[in-house]
């Protein structure tokens, strides 16, 4: 993601603020009692391929718009997005029942998405290059979450950070009871001392702002 001068600065502010405050580490222990439930919930953008057990000639594939929706032989405009790939089939199923006997269907989903509040953001100090001359490399991603994904893992998707990161003034936002609540986390401890006690779960939600050294 590229930005304007005006967009930076104030990206610039929104970091600074976010990362300065010195916020309690986020420990292993306390990201032991996540549970362990997660079920993926289909996004605007996921591809569903749709299977009709018994009918190919309305097996298809379709890709959630904008809306949330698709629309599929014989149904139109199903809402997909905010359910779980059963929950979808169930949905099909009883749109199906007015045509076909009995319909069977089976969700597989694709080009994964997912919805807003599952995705893992990360903003800030990212590798990728930018900004000639040595000047700070601000950027945004966001990633569907995988189960068991560690903040390891994550560092590895983004490709690593940007020169002047400061991995170890980064903090995570992370709903917690409903609520954003941050957390101070230690990258360079773990990716350059190889300290795995700093290698914390990622959540679905989670956000993570590395800001820019100060020198």
């Amino acid at each position: 993601m590229c930005f304007t001068t005006k967009m930076k600065s104030i990206f610039c502010i929104i970091i600074l603020l976010a990362s300065g405050c010195g916020y309690a580490p986020l420990s292993q222990d306390e990201d032991a009692v996540i549970p362990s439930d997660y079920t993926y919930i289909i996004g605007p953008g996921d591809s569903v391929n749709i299977f009709v057990w018994g009918n190919p000639d309305i097996s298809t594939t379709a890709t959630v718009r904008p809306d949330g929706k698709i629309t599929i032989p014989l149904a139109e405009d199903l809402l997909a997005s905010g359910k779980t790939p059963s929950q979808l089939a169930r949905v099909m199923e009883k749109a199906l029942s007015k045509y076909v006997r009995d319909p069977q269907v089976v969700i597989m989903v694709g080009g994964f998405q997912g919805v807003y509040s599952q995705q893992v953001r990360i903003i800030g100090q990212l590798s990728g290059g930018g900004g000639g001359g040595g000047s700070a490399h601000y950027s945004a991603k966001s990633f569907p979450y995988k189960k068991d994904m560690t903040l390891l893992d994550l560092v590895i998707q983004i490709g690593g950070m940007g020169q002047y990161a400061d991995g170890n003034r980064a903090s995570i936002i992370r709903n917690i009871d409903g609520e954003p609540q941050h957390f101070g986390i230690r990258i360079d401890d773990l990716v350059d001392n190889s300290d795995l006690t700093a290698n914390i779960k990622i959540l679905p939600g989670d956000i993570i702002i590395i800001p820019e050294s100060f020198f």
